[in-house]
């Protein structure tokens, strides 16, 4: 009879993926704090710079090679969760939040989300990433051009801004992002004061990140291949060390957004989306 201990190649093996998963850690850390600085300067959101890097990551690593794309959308939603509190918290404090508007226009972009992450798990990763693709060049192209659109009278009524939000919720659900991007020059456009129409764009972002993170979470359930500690399509290793990262570094973007030439930095910012767009469409289409 063998003395050798039956759980020890176990135990070998576990030590063997801890001591494997460790630099990757590190690079979602990292990762993290470049999210994190960006978001804290230039006042965005996240999700469409985090998705291109974590599939590329991800693909390296061998995660998941049919969910690849579905893997990164779940975990760079679940990351605005965490990245988005402390700005809300914030611009409530400054009285920079319209309640108002976040419960008129708040419940057609969850239900949007909700619609678009719970149905991902069925759309194959080449639609995704195209419909990323065109997506984020088209947010990188207003961020670029830094139009601000003329300032009508009123918000519409209640039907109209459900319909607005249900749309855009979808696109937040495609891109895994608060949606910021499109609810804050819709609200300019409907002549709500700037500052208001940023934190209240900070707060939709909010539910919309809870709601899309359940939904990626639902769909990507029972999903045969996924990474041992991925819950759905959310991947706990690579979101903990993303959301590590991102709150050292986000304060610091904030204090540097007084100090630097935002105007071009938010430029030099859409280029860079440009070219993780195409860069996830030539990878996966």
């Amino acid at each position: 009879m063998s003395d050798v201990d039956p759980a020890c190649p176990t135990l070998a093996g576990m030590h063997s993926d801890v001591l494997a998963l460790a630099p990757w850690l590190l690079a979602y850390a990292a990762t993290g704090a470049f999210i994190g600085f960006l978001a804290g300067l230039l006042g965005i959101g996240g999700g469409m710079t985090l998705v291109p890097v974590l599939a590329a990551m991800f693909t390296a690593q061998q995660l998941a090679p049919g969910h690849t794309v579905h893997l990164a959308l779940g975990t760079g939603m679940a990351s605005i969760l965490f990245t988005s509190t402390a700005s809300v918290r914030e611009h409530h404090r400054l009285g920079g939040v319209d309640w108002a508007i976040v419960q008129r226009l708040g419940p057609g972009m969850v239900a949007g989300t909700l619609m678009a992450t719970a149905l991902s798990g069925y759309v194959p990763q080449r639609a995704l990433a195209l419909a990323f693709a065109v997506i984020v060049c088209a947010g990188a192209t207003q961020i670029w051009l830094g139009r601000k659109p003329s300032a009508a009278r009123t918000l519409p009524g209640t039907p109209a801004l459900v319909a607005v939000g249900l749309a855009i919720g979808v696109v937040c659900g495609v891109v895994a992002a608060g949606g910021a991007f499109l609810t804050v020059p819709f609200m300019l456009f409907c002549g709500v004061p700037m500052i208001n129409a940023i934190g209240t764009g900070a707060a939709l972002g909010l539910p919309v990140a809870l709601i899309g993170t359940l939904g990626y979470v639902w769909s990507g359930s029972g999903v045969p291949g996924l990474p041992q500690l991925a819950v759905g399509f959310v991947h706990v290793p690579a979101l903990l060390a993303l959301v590590a990262g991102s709150v050292i570094t986000a304060p610091l973007g904030a204090r540097a957004a007084h100090r630097l030439p935002v105007a071009t930095l938010k430029r030099v910012f859409a280029g860079l989306l440009y070219v993780l767009a195409a860069k996830m469409l030539f990878t996966y289409w």
